[in-house]
């Protein structure tokens, strides 16, 4: 959380009324919202009839009236994302917001998407996805929470599948599943490393044959990166159906579609496919919808809040998750790819704080002046430059202020990015809401009205996918080279063979690195990335490389989030950030 600055006595109206810093949690718990009816039809143009309330303050956007809006022009796109995450934090997501708001406060018409949270970080370590400060969406307990229930739908489709696997195994397997070569597997929204690896369907004959199974968390499974890839229910309900579940014991593969499993899980995700739309503590309207992971899904919330956002407004802000070796990239070589949309701007995120810790500091030190690492870490945010740079876009860097942001720290970084071509500019709209990331939205729409960013992609359709492995590691982690082992490279091939060799490459490695080392701070150059699997992603049309020690399943810290969170008397939730 980013402690406010002195002049946080000019926090917005809605919450003016607190004049000592406070936590998220009670900033949030303080605003005043608007009926989120009101909010869509003043800010949007959407009648209450195509809404679908989830009480007074949440709702979903019919999916029939998202049609009626295809021949409307698209605003601009802005792209958020940061410097590799540090201990010290980032705040990509207080900016996302924050800059939004700026947007309205400078006149523009402007709207945000972003992902929704994962009930695991939330209880586990990392917290929730709401923004911080006076840069947040509300309502703030129930968006980290259970909002509107689209998380479980999708875990409730993934275990559908799973089960429909296991049945038909049981009475016969018609498909002559080979259980040794079942890839699908069990998911449940919550940290919780004993069950990464299980033995299912003990007890004798009646529950079924004993195998190797396992659960991933609900972010990371193919259901979620299909519904954030999904164009509308007919382009959901293809890509499950073209999910590959298993192979054969003579290697052919089996999708959900040979177990008729698609219809059935549409049906559980039609409703939660609508966009579900809130307000920022501004009161500017937001889309939170889809939610995965970028250190091990292509991190981009959903593909149709975004083109309704389009539509909707004439600028929309957008996350892209983790740093932007990760997020970024797959940002636009894979969501970008698939939709034919483009960003007219980057905006990276950064802190003094977290580039000191890049340039060596402890995080008991941070608060001290220290140039030297200053300069050293600067490496770090040099690099996501360069590496936006590549994909044709312009970036801009928003330095989130913190109390103990030095004049001669400041004036570092301005220089160094200004040597880069790159304008950075201070933000304090942990404080100040949009007011403190007015000049931000000013460079943003700038850039954006010039029409400079021409997006390209890092690599063609029909490269080899060995060799789009090797693009991305040399390109944007600045590696050597990959070491790719022969089995893993067998796997590729028959990708290929499949007809699966023109699909983009979603990288699941460490998030706190170019590298595959996660204390590899800075910006390390000539590694080598091991890439130590490869997984079909069939129905979300991309190859997974999973390079370094990476899990689908995160554990709980030794002092989890949950230990804090209690409910009061009152009936209001503590301890939630």
């Amino acid at each position: 959380m980013n402690p406010p600055t002195a002049t946080a006595a000019k926090a917005p109206a809605i919450a003016a009324q607190h004049a000592a810093p406070k936590s998220d949690i009670e900033i949030a718990q303080a605003a005043r919202m608007r009926p989120i009816i009101d909010v869509a039809r003043e800010k949007l143009g959407i009648a209450p009839e195509n809404l679908e309330p989830y009480g007074h303050y949440k709702a979903k956007i019919s999916l029939d009236y998202i049609k009626t809006l295809k021949d409307r022009p698209n605003g601009k796109l802005i792209m958020v994302s940061a410097v590799n995450p540090t201990p010290a934090g980032e705040g990509k997501t207080t900016t996302t917001v924050g800059l939004t708001d700026a947007l309205n406060h400078i006149g523009k018409k402007a709207m945000l998407c972003i992902r929704e949270p994962s009930l695991g970080p939330c209880f586990g370590v990392k917290g929730g996805a709401a923004g911080g400060g006076y840069a947040q969406v509300v309502p703030m307990e129930e968006i980290n929470l259970h909002f509107t229930g689209d998380l479980h739908a999708i875990g409730a489709a993934n275990n559908l599948l799973a089960a429909l696997i296991d049945n038909h195994i049981y009475w016969g397997n018609a498909l002559g599943i080979d259980p040794r070569r079942i890839t699908w597997r069990r998911a449940v929204d919550m940290n919780e490393r004993a069950l990464r690896s299980i033995v299912s369907s003990l007890g004798g004959v009646a529950n079924g044959f004993p195998r190797e199974d396992g659960f991933d968390i609900t972010v990371a499974s193919e259901v979620m990166a299909i519904f954030c890839l999904a164009t509308d229910v007919q382009d959901l309900k293809r890509r499950l159906a073209n999910v590959v579940v298993s192979y054969t014991r003579d290697r052919k593969p089996v999708r959900a579609g040979d177990l008729k499993a698609h219809g059935a899980m549409t049906a559980l995700l039609k409703d939660a496919l609508a966009p579900n739309l809130v307000q920022t503590l501004e009161g500017t309207p937001a889309f939170i919808h889809g939610g995965p992971f970028a250190n091990i899904a292509h991190g981009c919330n959903s593909v149709l809040a975004t083109t309704t956002a389009l539509k909707l407004a004439d600028y929309v802000v957008t996350e892209a998750g983790f740093g932007a070796d990760l997020g970024a990239e797959k940002f636009m070589d894979i969501k970008c790819r698939k939709t034919g949309i483009a960003p007219d701007c980057a905006v990276l995120v950064a802190t003094i704080r977290a580039l000191k810790m890049h340039g060596g500091v402890k995080k008991e030190d941070l608060k001290n002046e220290n140039l030297k690492a200053l300069e050293a870490g600067m490496a770090n945010l040099a690099r996501h430059i360069e590496n936006v740079q590549k994909f044709g876009v312009v970036p801009i860097v928003s330095l989130n202020r913190f109390s103990a942001d030095t004049e001669a720290e400041i004036n570092l970084v301005e220089q160094k990015c200004k040597a880069l071509g790159v304008e950075a500019l201070m933000a304090d709209h942990w404080a100040l809401g949009g007011e403190g990331a007015a000049n931000v939205a000013r460079a943003v729409v700038k850039v954006a009205e010039s029409g400079k960013s021409k997006l390209k992609y890092l690599y063609p359709d029909d490269m080899p996918l060995v060799e789009k492995i090797r693009t991305i590691a040399k390109e944007i982690y600045r590696a050597k080279d990959i070491e790719v082992d022969k089995s893993v490279r067998d796997q590729l091939a028959a990708f290929e063979a499949m007809g699966y060799g023109k699909f983009p490459i979603c990288v699941a490695k460490t998030q706190y690195s170019f590298s595959t080392n996660p204390d590899a701070k800075g910006a390390p150059a000539d590694h080598v990335i091991k890439v130590r699997d490869v997984r079909l992603s069939a129905g979300a049309e991309f190859v997974v490389a999973i390079c370094g020690e990476i899990m689908t399943m995160p554990g709980l810290p030794r002092v989890p989030a949950a230990d804090a969170i209690d409910v009061g008397a009152d009936g209001r939730i503590t301890g939630l950030f």
